[in-house]
């Protein structure tokens, strides 16, 4: 967690080819970046057994001193834990603590436990990260997306193992059906990451890396009930086929009665059913080829709006619902080419059908993702490059409105070095050209130094990006098509971010502070107008703002361990700007908190029991077409959760919201007339479910 500084339809499965570098052995010595072995990848596995023996020794002696410490969690001696864990995200091929591009990692256990706290989706286990924001963009359904230091959730590019299986726009839904079961760690880029990714990550990336299955039997299922008759059924099973040949299978079930518990007619928590299914493979050659290939399946059937006796201010019933089915697959493949190259070849697809109902409206439409890459790879004693060409496709056809209809097909070249000037500075260089059919060439770098003298570790990066315009921004993925003109004359979105960040250890004491900042230009935006040319404001259309979206913060992190307790703390200051549209002055960005902190305290004995508290700040935003209210008052979220094991049996209860924090408290939810763009209701800025309980048991099996 750091403080940012800142300046200004093809078939199914499609192969691809990419080149990752042998990778450094080098320790990883973050408490928060440290993970068990079963949380490697399977593609990671092959860098790690076939590096060249002297680049090892060259890096193991560098490090000697860390490679020396373990931490003994059954003495409760809490060293620092070493793990050669390879970072995904960035393509260098090195360890987290040795990335010039910053990386915050949630390891497995940070996994089991917000698992036990929202076992249905991964929101809460990427929203308590400092600088990410979960923004719930639709009142009715409760979906949300994920905003990194300020800038807009559809600018964060969502990964599984390295490949975009939820497609180059993850909609806001789809967080919301991606459960946390199979995970062994996420990695989080914050900043511009187009050089890596292309448009879809101008705002950052999320990893989620599965794990990769141990030499025997193994596997868990949890059961989950929540106060507000909600159930949840995950299970995970991992095994060796053969010699070579490992596989894993995730299903789950979920349910969600839908409830209004403010009594005012309109369902707080959406009633929805889902079912998922995962299995993975993962094959080892006598060579050291690697090849991971996975298929994922999901469908769901969620409805929100009014209760069944319940109406909208003009006095009819209005029920906003989406069913759901989406199939992706995947494919990552890795072989040695000579002794200090590697080839990798990935490919991934994804299709999913939606069918909406806004009230007496219905939606049907398709969205298809595909990815095509190969690049080659190789190190030197004092560098790692790599570089290659892609291609990447997204497509969206609609039934109902095939005016909003593209296909978005773009190529790309890609390039990234990192070299190590001395033993204390180690510098990243990454570029990448897309050929976009609709917005044309567009050219992203990005600039990476580390400075690690001592204990200090500085980082300072910058880079810039640009994200492809499609009709989804965050109001209309909450009301739909049906009042949006068609797309006119609109420009790509482009930003620059950098960031400057400090972590200092001492002992049992972390300390993090890092300085960001973006500037974005021709952010797309909503403008509500009269389509009869009256003072009636009934339609919408998406406009590029004028002048550049500026954002500013920075984050400041401490950690302190002492025996079985571990201590958290966090704030997070932004100032995020927009140019007015009604005049020539600045205004904060909506649903921006310029304040938040938070403090987690764990008290955990490994195999044994863990209990947390944790407490959250958000402090006062600024709201958008609001009748009630301009601005949002501050608010406080207070948590506890325990948990005991007994052999293979973890009994778990968490509480969340113990302070009852509900928004309708400050002002009524449904709005005194329908929005110009559809919607009944204002936006969520604070809580909407009140106080929840959960409790249920995780049991393991096998070795």
């Amino acid at each position: 967690m750091p403080f940012m500084f800142n300046f200004k339809s093809p078939a199914m499965f499609i192969f691809t080819f990419s080149i990752i570098p042998f990778s450094y052995a080098n320790e990883l010595n973050s408490e928060n970046a440290s993970a068990d072995k079963s949380s490697n990848s399977a593609y990671q596995t092959t860098e790690n057994t076939q590096k060249k023996q002297h680049h090892d020794e060259h890096q193991a002696d560098e490090h000697q001193e860390d490679g020396d410490e373990h931490e003994d969690e059954h003495s409760h001696e809490h060293e620092e834990k070493t793990e050669r864990i390879i970072v995904q995200a960035t393509r260098s091929g090195r360890v987290a603590n040795e990335q010039p591009i910053r990386v915050e990692l949630i390891n497995r256990e940070e996994i089991e436990e917000k698992a036990a706290m929202r076992p249905g989706n991964i929101s809460m286990l990427v929203a308590e990260t400092g600088g990410v924001r979960m923004q719930t963009t639709s009142p009715a359904l409760g979906s949300a997306n994920i905003r990194l230091q300020g800038l807009y959730g559809r600018y964060t590019q969502l990964l599984a193992d390295g490949l975009p299986l939820y497609g180059n726009q993850a909609s806001s839904i789809g967080l919301m059906q991606i459960p946390p079961t199979d995970l062994g760690r996420v990695e989080i880029i914050k900043g511009s990451a187009s050089s890596l990714y292309g448009g879809s990550a101008l705002g950052g990336v999320i990893n989620l890396v599965s794990r990769t299955p141990d030499d025997e039997l193994n596997g868990e299922v949890l059961l989950n009930a929540t106060t507000r008759n909600g159930q949840d059924i995950t299970s995970y099973i991992e095994s060796p086929l053969t010699e070579s040949l490992k596989g894993s299978l995730t299903v789950g079930a979920h349910y969600q009665e839908e409830q209004d518990i403010d009594k005012d007619g309109w369902i707080n928590l959406a009633d929805y059913e889902r079912y998922t299914a995962r299995p993975r493979i993962f094959w080892e050659g006598e060579e050291g080829e690697t090849l991971y290939a996975t298929i994922g399946f999901m469908t769901e059937q969620r409805v929100g709006g009014n209760t069944q006796n319940g109406t909208v201010a003009d006095g009819t019933f209005f029920q906003q619902s989406q069913e759901s089915q989406r199939i992706d697959s995947g494919l990552v493949f890795n072989m040695p080419l000579l002794d200090s190259l590697t080839l990798n070849a990935r490919a991934s697809s994804m299709v999913q059908d939606h069918t909406h109902g806004y009230g007496e409206i219905i939606e049907e439409d398709q969205h298809e993702s595909y990815l095509l890459e190969t690049s080659v790879a190789g190190y030197s004693d004092k560098s790692d490059w790599v570089a290659g060409i892609a291609y990447q496709s997204e497509i969206y056809a609609s039934e109902t409105f095939p005016q909003f209809d593209y296909s978005y097909e773009v190529p790309g070249v890609f390039a990234q070095l990192d070299y190590e000037l001395t033993d204390e500075v180690t510098t990243s260089y990454s570029a990448r050209v897309d050929e976009h059919s609709e917005y044309g060439t567009q050219f992203s770098p990005r600039v990476s130094v580390l400075y690690r003298p001592s204990d200090l570790t500085i980082r300072g990066s910058y880079g810039q990006g640009f994200f492809a315009t499609t009709p989804f921004v965050e109001e209309i993925e909450a009301v739909g098509l049906s009042r949006l003109e068609t797309l006119e004359n609109l420009q790509e979105e482009q930003a620059e971010t950098a960031s400057l960040d400090f972590t200092y250890t001492f002992e049992n004491i972390e300390t993090s502070l890092t300085l960001f900042g973006s500037n974005v230009d021709n952010v797309t935006r909503v403008e509500a107008f009269s389509s009869n040319n009256d003072a009636t404001l009934d339609r919408i259309k998406l406009v590029n703002t004028a002048g550049e979206t500026k954002i500013r913060g920075s984050e400041v992190l401490l950690r302190y361990r002492w025996e079985d307790v571990k201590l958290t703390a966090s704030y997070l200051y932004l100032d995020a700007t927009e140019e007015s549209p009604t005049s020539n002055s600045r205004r904060q960005i909506a649903l921006t908190p310029k304040h938040s902190a938070g403090f987690v305290a764990m008290w955990e004995q490994h195999g044994n029991f863990r209990a947390g508290f944790e407490a959250y700040y958000t402090g006062t935003q600024r709201v958008n077409d609001n009748p009630y209210i301009n601005e949002s008052n501050p608010y406080w979220h207070l948590g506890l959760m325990g948990e005991m094991t007994f052999g293979r049996f973890s009994w778990f209860i968490n509480l969340e919201n113990l302070l009852d924090v509900q928004q309708t408290d400050e002002h009524p939810l449904l709005l005194p007339a329908r929005s110009p763009n559809g919607q009944w209701t204002t936006d969520i800025w604070s809580r909407n479910d009140g106080f929840i309980a959960n409790a249920g048991v995780r049991i393991k099996f096998g070795g």
